[in-house]
């Protein structure tokens, strides 16, 4: 191995040394900063779309029908296709833009990628802050999903290629934290902007400026990462930029001679990435790319991301105190995101699987329950069991946040060899927005068709994806990027697929 790099658990994968530096984390601050867009806007959605101003700005049939509903089926009180839609579109074009992105990112690198979709997003959001009517709303949107896929597309990787082996985990993690910030940010907001009438709606769409302008500062300040600077041909300054935020007395020569070789490794194979993953040596992040965004959509956490308030209300609680359930739903996502940053680079990503599903699995069927058993037509839930669901809820975000919300970004950003890194985490990232874009579409109609069943629905895929996780999905920490190979082909059943030397075949198997 070049520059004599030492290895972890005598196991022939490297550990170049290099600790935390202050470069580092504030790189990698600036880069998850990213996240902030993405919670801002799942939270400000949900709250706005149930905010009078706002519907009686654009949708004021639904909200002459909201109180008829109300005494005929309180799941079908929100089920409006229109309304769905303004949540709907941004994630339908942040898969278009996370498949642009994925496109271009080789060329101009990924702190250019974070750049232009803060700066899209920046300008999304004052069209919707403007918007007058519903055509000029969904620009707004469209624009805003734009820019979520660019910066969701190359964040994660970004942090997996600048952060330290030993700590991977708790950096990448950092991401899903500033989703889980700016998710409470947004509930405080609404909580906030719902007491101003007629245009408190503009105040909380318009806001999302802030976090987007955060992050055009953050990308405007930080390097490009080495590998992504390597495959460009710009060697001194990826060696330079890996000194930075290695520090000043670290040995890089190991570090960097394997970015090289991974690089060179990318340029004998002429094919595109897209192209590439489909071949039977990487075949194991084909279907990690694929079964991550599934299986994350599948947990059920539309349920309290995209409309808590709206469930709330559901469930019998007034306005005020639907928005404050989700500001102290946001509360219980960054917990869950920080228990998991400090737990999954000491014990493990499996365990936090494990534990996560269980829970996940019996909150929702606890929640079946509940609301199966006290919540029908023409009738009002008691308000103890209407706390129960509330409480139960918070668990189970808490949960998510703990598992799948943060190992979701953690384990593709990290596992895929750079010759089809950006196609993987563009492939996976893009799949997830378009699941993203079916949920909050159709989610209100799901539950107004399935009723409490919805749940269950949910609590049988957890099962599943929980299982998946135990026997699939092989145990990364401490790993560094370059030597992931080694997990995969030693993994039981991914061996047959991968080989057991450094950057595989160049032919296919």
């Amino acid at each position: 191995m070049p520059g004599g790099a030492f290895l972890l658990n005598s196991g022939g994968m490297a550990d170049y040394g290099g600790g935390l530096t202050v470069p580092v984390v504030v790189t990698c601050l600036m880069a998850a900063s990213g996240g902030l867009i993405f919670g801002y806007d799942i939270g400000i959605s949900g709250g706005v779309s149930e905010m009078e101003s706002f519907l009686k700005k654009f949708f004021p049939g639904l909200l002459k029908g909201t109180s008829a509903h109300a005494h005929k089926d309180v799941y079908c009180m929100y089920n409006n296709q229109a309304l769905t839609a303004f949540t709907s579109s941004l994630y339908a074009f942040g898969m278009v833009g996370t498949l642009v992105a994925s496109r271009v990112t080789r060329r101009v690198g990924r702190q250019a990628i974070m750049l232009i979709g803060g700066a899209l997003f920046l300008v999304g959001a004052l069209v919707n802050a403007f918007a007058v009517h519903i055509a000029m709303l969904i620009v707004g949107r469209m624009l805003l999903g734009l820019g979520l896929g660019f910066s969701g597309q190359a964040t994660p990787v970004y942090l997996a290629e600048v952060s330290p082996p030993r700590w991977r985990g708790g950096f990448i993690s950092a991401f899903p934290l500033f989703i889980s910030v700016g998710y409470l940010v947004a509930n405080l907001v609404n909580y906030g902007t719902s007491r101003i009438p007629e245009w408190g709606w503009r105040l909380s769409l318009g806001l999302a400026a802030v976090p987007a302008a955060v992050m055009v500062a953050g990308a405007a300040c930080i390097p490009d990462t080495p590998s992504s600077l390597v495959l460009r041909g710009r060697h001194d300054e990826a060696r330079a930029a890996l000194q930075r935020v290695r520090g000043k007395g670290v040995d890089v020569g190991a570090e960097f001679g394997d970015i090289l070789a991974a690089a060179e490794s990318d340029r004998r194979n002429e094919e595109g990435a897209f192209r590439r993953i489909l071949r039977r040596e990487y075949r194991p992040y084909l279907v990690m790319a694929v079964a991550f965004p599934v299986f994350l959509n599948l947990t059920g956490v539309a349920i309290t991301a995209f409309f808590s308030p709206i469930l709330f209300r559901t469930v019998g609680f007034e306005s005020d105190a639907a928005l404050m359930g989700a500001v102290i739903l946001g509360v219980m996502n960054i917990g869950g995101i920080f228990a998991s940053g400090f737990a999954m680079d000491r014990y493990g990503r499996k365990l936090l699987f494990v534990i996560g599903g269980a829970l996940m699995f019996t909150c929702q069927v606890a929640m079946a329950s509940i609301i199966g058993t006290h919540l029908g037509n023409g009738s009002k839930m008691p308000k103890s069991y209407g706390v129960g669901v509330l409480i139960l809820t918070f668990i189970f975000s808490a949960s998510f946040s703990w598992s799948w919300g943060a190992l979701y970004w953690t384990i593709p950003g990290e596992i895929y060899p750079v010759e089809v890194r950006s196609a993987g985490q563009g492939a996976a990232v893009a799949l997830n927005l378009g699941l993203n874009f079916v949920q909050a579409q159709w989610f209100l109609a799901m539950l107004c068709a399935f009723k409490y069943g919805a749940f269950l629905f949910y609590a049988s895929w957890l099962v599943v994806m929980t299982a998946f996780a135990v026997a699939l999905v092989p145990e990364t920490k401490g790993v560094p990027l370059e030597s992931m190979g080694h997990v995969f082909a030693r993994h039981w059943y991914w061996g047959r697929f991968v080989k057991d030397h450094k950057y595989g075949d160049d032919e296919s198997t």
